[in-house]
């Protein structure tokens, strides 16, 4: 960078001494800045790790800046000691040292020279050409203002990675490996159970996981959209949480098997009990269906169906899974079986209850039939011929066998009909009383 433009007004003495202070001042904090970057943590372990992907790259580059900084800052502090020298000379500086002064404080004279590895790598000089830059003063601190912030920034997002992850990888590993040990002891093991087989891809996942992290943390660093600030924001830990929600669900299926375990046999008796129920449910539709085929006509019953070998046969297995600690294998083995025996026995009771609809049925109709007789003795009309003669009628239908549903219903309807009709209050017709009850009254 050359000097442009025409010569600055030569400053006078105040005008020096205060751009000195100034001066003086930035050169502290640039001093600071420096040095705790150069201390930093997370420069430390870029320098002596071994990088690969984007943090690489980018290293290569904050490196080579980190070096033309130190470059920067010395021709810098050079700068700022000789205009101090020229001012020190004489307590009321001479015109010369004034225009001495107007050019150091406020030309583009000083030259900054890079090495070559970092002439290679820095923004500043890359393809330029040149192994050496011109600048003023301001001109140089703003320089090194955007080489440091670019600089911090890469460091901070790596040392922030480094920070977070690798730690948190290494305490789900530590989980980890106790879920194995776990699995290990009930069985879960690859080839034989799922649990097993996610066992084994979390484990390869989350040791390329640390891989990458340790080489490349910048490939796991999610920047805040819009923020101008270093380091601004957070690392990128999708993968870690979604490995670790699989961990989860695999001690969730791990603590099932644990349970199995403990209640198995509580469980087996159960099952057997249900069956057993069903068995015998299965068992009373089927003698209920013969005498319902013996007692009543004209009606359809449907068929029993026997018991289920198969659901017999599966916990046979179960037992011979609980013998031999196969907890993994009785788990679902158990679940399934203690849903299909509940249909079991639910199927069994719709069975019985289909059956046995036909001698509901007629017990319905006996016993409105019997509350009929009794409301008409209630009301002393129990001696009615017509009554007597119309429920002998309806009994008859409904105690013999077979018994003809249709035919007693109707029976009953008209003995119901004749019994209402002759308690409802009657109105003599025109002419005089009417006999209701019929040619037998």
């Amino acid at each position: 960078m050359g000097v442009t433009g025409p010569p600055e007004p030569v400053m006078d003495r105040d005008e020096v001494d205060r751009a000195l202070a100034r001066l003086g001042a930035e050169h502290e904090a640039i001093e600071t800045s420096l040095l705790a970057l150069q201390d930093h943590a997370g420069r430390r372990l870029l320098e002596g790790a071994e990088l690969t992907g984007t943090t690489k790259e980018r290293w290569s580059t904050a490196d080579a800046s980190i070096t033309l900084l130190w470059a920067y800052f010395d021709a810098y502090t050079d700068a700022l000691r000789s205009a101090r020298d020229i001012r020190s000379r004489r307590r009321w500086s001479s015109r010369e040292d004034l225009v001495d002064l107007t050019e150091l404080l406020r030309g583009a004279g000083i030259t900054v020279a890079g090495s070559t590895t970092a002439a290679a790598n820095a923004p500043t000089l890359t393809g330029t050409g040149r192994l050496s830059e011109r600048f003023s003063l301001v001109a140089l601190v703003e320089r090194m203002n955007e080489l440091y912030a670019s600089s911090l920034d890469m460091v901070v997002a790596a040392d922030a990675v480094w920070s977070a992850l690798p730690a948190r990888i290494d305490l789900l590993a530590a989980e980890l490996q106790r879920t194995r040990q776990l699995a290990h002891s009930v069985g879960v093991r690859p080839g034989e159970h799922p649990a097993g087989d996610d066992l084994e891809r979390i484990t390869r996942t989350l040791s390329t996981l640390r891989q990458q992290v340790v080489s490349d943390p910048l490939a796991f660093w999610a920047p805040t959209k819009g923020s101008s600030a270093p380091g601004g924001g957070r690392p990128d830990t999708t993968t870690y949480d979604r490995e670790a929600r699989a961990l989860e669900d695999v001690r969730r299926e791990i603590d099932a098997v644990l349970t199995v375990r403990q209640d198995a046999e509580a469980r087996l008796v159960r099952l057997r009990d249900v069956l057993s129920r069903a068995d015998r449910t299965l068992a009373e539709a089927r003698s209920a269906r013969g005498e319902v085929l013996a007692k009543i006509a004209a009606s359809e019953v449907p068929a029993v169906s026997g018991p289920p070998t198969v659901l017999q046969e599966q916990l046979a297995t179960a037992a011979e899974y609980r013998r031999h600690a196969q907890w993994h294998r009785l788990s679902p083995l158990l679940e399934a079986l203690e849903e299909k025996a509940e249909d079991e026995l639910l199927r069994a009771r719709e069975s019985l209850t289909a059956v046995t609809q036909p001698l509901a049925v007629r017990a319905e109709l006996r016993g409105r039939l019997d509350a009929y007789k009794a409301k008409v003795a209630r009301h002393g009309l129990a001696e009615d011929p017509f009554l007597i003669e119309r429920y002998d009628a309806a009994r008859r239908m409904l105690w013999s066998a077979p018994c003809d549903l249709r035919v007693a219903e109707e029976a009953v309807l008209r003995y119901q009909r004749a019994a209402v009709d002759l308690l409802s209050p009657r109105v003599p017709e025109q002419g005089g009383p009417t006999d209701r009850r019929g040619p037998h009254a």
